[in-house]
Formats: structure tokens, C-alpha cells, sequence
């Protein structure tokens, strides 16, 4: 995972919901993809097509005890997006950057 500095333009209130975005996914991102005023905003944007896809990866994995490794990572990612960082995770980052999500 490589974490890259923190830009000027990103508010408290982006690092939050990136926070939020990482932990309680795929909801908050699905809320998220609905509010005007936050879908667009780069940082969140960014945070939030790698948080659903994470969370996707959790559900899917839930039946086995790698879903729970997986929830840990999330609330990792979070607490660094919450730093202002920008995450990467190894193949889901490549995937959604590929898909034109972030």
C-alpha cells in the first residue's frame, strides 16, 4: 500500500466521510454515489469506488474468516484516508482506476 502526501483542497469533512466510507461499507458508499455534493469531490470519490469495492469483497468473503481480515484492513484504509492519505490497495485500486470510478 503506498500512501501518497495530503493535498490542500481536501476538507475535514472529505477525510470523514472517507472514514466513514472504509467502515461502514457498502452502505455509506452507496449513500455517498447519491449525494450531489459529495459524489464529486476527488478525494472522496477516490476513497469511496475502493471502499465499495472492499466492502463487496467483505460480504463475499463473510462466510469464511478472511471477511473478518478484510473488515480489519477496511477500518486500516479508513483511518488513513482519515489522515488524508490516499490509499492503494493492491488490485482493487488498478481495477477501479481501470474502470474510470476514481
Amino acid at each position: 500500500m503506498t500512501e501518497q502526501p495530503v493535498s490542500p483542497e481536501i476538507t475535514s469533512d472529505d477525510k470523514l466521510w472517507a472514514l466513514l466510507a472504509y467502515i461502514f461499507s457498502p452502505l455509506v458508499p452507496i449513500i455517498l454515489m447519491l449525494m450531489e455534493d459529495k459524489k464529486n469531490r476527488p478525494f472522496i470519490k477516490a476513497h469511496n469506488a475502493q471502499a465499495l469495492a472492499l466492502g463487496i469483497i467483505t460480504i463475499v468473503t463473510s462466510w469464511f474468516c478472511v471477511g473478518i481480515l478484510v473488515w480489519i484492513y477496511q477500518i486500516y484504509c479508513g483511518f488513513q484516508a482519515y489522515q488524508g492519505q490516499t490509499v492503494t490497495i493492491p488490485v482493487i485500486s488498478d481495477f477501479v482506476k481501470n474502470q474510470g470510478w476514481a
